[in-house]
């Protein structure tokens, strides 16, 4: 979504003291590539900082609150208008809570709340956002707040919760309980420790500050959901009321309740591993209370709302009183050749395994054991692909498996979820994301020892996606139903794909470059026109993140930047800068102009262009043998990719216009150079380089291409064009 535009339309008239949904989206869409943490930023303020002149009795000026933004979200150019909105907002606090006191002459705010207000926002564990928070109204160190000072936390927390979309009439009631709750003796003030104990045992208060990780087996780990369709809660089965009928839902189980009744001892999350060893391979349904109007599975009789059970594992669903009628087996359902269910997995003592990786939060040690007949399904998401499709995706898999067999990449990369499986003979790895996260995930599991290599499916997240492409996954997640996604990766065949390791020698080691992004290349290497534009590309958008945030608008960039190569043309007479020797042949570029050099292993670049284009049939006789080497024009109009063959192809591109030509079909191909099992690349100038979309500016040097292994991928079966997927 474009906001821009849109926030031009919101006078300050409309926007004193708050702010629009429009100003919330945009606001995210800074925080999403912010590194920074409100608590450093806070420091350049205090005495002696570098901002410390912008500071004045706890309050920051107009200039100073603009830095902030700057600082803490890392953009030069904020917009003037929405810094003026956001310091009205803040403004208002203090005369929002205490009602009393007008708005503070001279347009100070204080930078208590703003730094409040923003720490519940990014990321971090709730206790220490808690004691954060705490610390930050303590202004006399005392380990003591007022009804005062936690008043205007809570005042914070609520703005933040409606910035989220939070029901605020419905939460606020929640916190005072727990200020309640806190204050036992009445005194009026609150010690750190009852303030983070409180705290911590608020379920709500949980969810608003972003917590993500369960802390022991069979708790729910819950997010604020609005429902479009009637919903009961499963603790007081009232109905969840109000225009967004909001309430509180198990990512895991997707039992709901409304956010006040989720402090009442709801029943626990489904189990995800047994504690001992008597129960492994003990095929157990997990029962959860469900809101579904569907027949029972044992009496084939309708049940009434919030009257009957879901099972976790095979969805089967029975009425309460038929829970011990049925069948006590569970078969895990249409998913059963993808789901590592809990009877595979148990706790052991800590001499057995003395791995960290395997320690679950609240302190148990886990091992798989094999179960015969399936495939367990390894996922891997990384939740910053495809925007906010990560996070949807990842999701989805703790709901549709079990979530001890799905891995968010954010937290600790791929390395725990190896070492979880590496036990098993018989399983399947899924990744959603781009070509970086699936050279991310080879990488590691060429580091990882483990018994076998197993199979990799890709769920294509974001733009560009080529190795997706040529394995028939497609283009990008369309955000289809993910069964269908496992049925085909069920159905899939396996597909070795060769990898190449790279070793780039400079000239003058002295010389200051870029670091090489990659030491293998699974995709392609080139040098050149297009890696030029994406290094225009990249080092934009590093810059300036916020102007990044959408495909259309990557996309538009992209034609601007490959528009100025056009008419700048920096990588003419390309042939002058670059030798290309293959197995001791050197490839002959004296009668081409080209702009640019690809080293391709798949059929796909740039986000669907096939430089290597279509392959004629020779006209008689055998096909080509297979050899380690081919310069001849003629034969190489005859040579088909294969990703498997380990054998590179070389093409040259004329120039920027060339290549979008062949991305819009208007040319067949670029000019096809060579077909080797080695490359090596010299250069005597300094040039764009790109390896699998990762550029980097190269000083002169020495590149040496040579093949290192093959990954076994999974290929999708041939689909119709109105399949699950988009292709371009």
């Amino acid at each position: 979504m474009n906001t821009e535009p849109l926030l031009g339309m919101a006078s300050s008239e409309d926007t004193e003291g708050s702010l629009t949904p429009v100003d919330f989206i945009q606001l995210q869409h800074y925080m999403e590539y912010s590194s920074q943490r409100v608590k450093d930023v806070i420091k350049e303020f205090q005495p002696g900082g570098r901002l410390a002149q912008h500071s004045f009795k706890e309050r920051v000026d107009a200039v100073g609150f603009c830095l902030f933004l700057k600082t803490y979200l890392e953009v030069d150019d904020f917009p003037a208008d929405f810094c003026q909105r956001l310091f009205h907002y803040f403004q208002h606090v203090e005369h929002d809570t205490s009602g009393k006191s007008p708005l503070p002459e001279g347009g100070g705010v204080f930078l208590r709340d703003v730094s409040c207000y923003f720490s519940v926002l990014e990321e971090g564990q709730p206790r220490e956002k808690l004691e954060f928070t705490f610390k930050l109204y303590d202004k006399d160190c005392n380990q003591l707040l007022d009804s005062s000072e936690v008043d205007r936390i809570i005042t914070q927390m609520m703005r933040a919760a409606d910035y989220l979309g939070w029901d605020a009439t419905e939460l606020r009631p929640v916190l005072k309980d727990m200020m309640t709750a806190i204050d036992v003796d009445g005194s009026g003030t609150v010690t750190l420790e009852e303030w983070v104990k409180g705290g911590m045992n608020n379920v709500p208060l949980l969810v608003l500050l972003g917590l993500k990780m369960t802390e022991r087996d069979g708790q729910h780990i819950w997010r604020m959901k609005h429902f479009n369709k009637p919903t009961y809660c499963s603790v007081c089965h009232s109905m969840l009321l109000g225009l967004g009928k909001q309430g509180l839902c198990c990512t895991f189980c997707k039992y709901t309740v409304h956010s006040h009744c989720a402090n009442k001892n709801p029943e626990p999350c489904a189990r995800t591993f047994v504690r001992s060893k008597k129960e492994i391979g003990v095929a157990a349904h997990d029962w959860i209370k469900a809101d579904k109007s569907t027949k029972c599975r044992v009496c084939h009789k309708k049940i009434k709302t919030l009257a009957g059970r879901r099972c976790v594992w095979c969805q089967e669903m029975r009425h309460d009183e038929c829970i011990f009628l049925g069948l006590s087996s569970c078969d895990c359902g249409p998913l059963r050749d993808h789901i590592l269910p809990p009877w595979a997995i148990h706790a052991v003592p800590k001499e057995e395994d003395t791995s960290l990786l395997n320690v679950t939060p609240d302190g148990h040690i886990l091992q798989i054991v094999s179960i015969p007949n399936i495939h367990p399904l390894l996922v891997f998401v990384n939740p910053k692909s495809g925007g906010k499709q990560g996070l949807r995706v990842l999701r989805k898999f703790q709901y549709l498996l079990n979530p001890r067999q799905v891995y968010n990449l954010s937290n600790g990369g791929p390395a725990p979820g190896l070492h979880f499986f590496r036990n098993l003979r018989e399983f399947r790895i899924l990744v959603c994301g781009g070509d970086g996260t699936v050279g991310w995930l080879l990488d590691a599991i060429d580091k990882e020892n483990l018994q076998v290599h197993p199979p990799i499916a890709v769920l294509p997240l974001g733009t560009g996606n080529d190795l997706a492409r040529c394995l028939r996954w497609g283009g990008g997640y369309d955000g289809s139903d993910l069964r269908e996604i496992l049925k085909e990766v069920e159905a899939s065949e396996l597909v070795p794909m060769d990898r190449w390791s790279i070793q780039v020698i400079p000239d003058d080691p002295q010389e200051a470059g870029d670091p090489v992004p990659y030491e293998i290349i699974n995709n392609y290497f080139s040098v050149g026109v297009d890696a030029s534009i994406a290094h225009r590309f990249h080092s934009m958008r590093e810059k300036y993140p916020q102007r990044f945030n959408s495909r259309r608008k990557n996309k538009l960039w992209y034609l601007e930047f490959a528009t100025s190569e056009t008419i700048s043309a920096s990588c003419k007479r390309l042939k002058e800068c670059l030798t290309i020797e293959c197995r001791g042949k050197f490839v002959d570029l004296s009668s081409m102009s080209l702009e640019g050099i690809a080293v391709l292993n798949i059929p796909s670049m740039h986000g669907g262009s096939n430089l290597w284009g279509e392959s004629k049939k020779p006209n008689s006789g055998p096909g080509v043998e297979h050899s380690e080497i081919i310069t001849d024009p003629e034969l190489l109009k005859t040579i088909s990719q294969d990703m498997s063959d380990k054998l590179l192809e070389v093409v040259g591109l004329e120039g920027a216009i060339e290549m979008g030509q062949i991305y819009t079909g208007l040319k067949s191909a670029g000019h096809r150079l060579a077909q080797t099992s080695q490359i090596t690349i010299r250069t005597i100038k300094a040039l764009p380089m790109q390896i699998d979309g990762e550029p980097w500016m190269q000083p002169p040097c020495t590149i040496h291409i040579r093949h290192k292994n093959q990954a076994n991928m999974l290929m999708a079966a041939p689909t119709k064009s109105t399949g699950f997927f988009h292709h371009k």
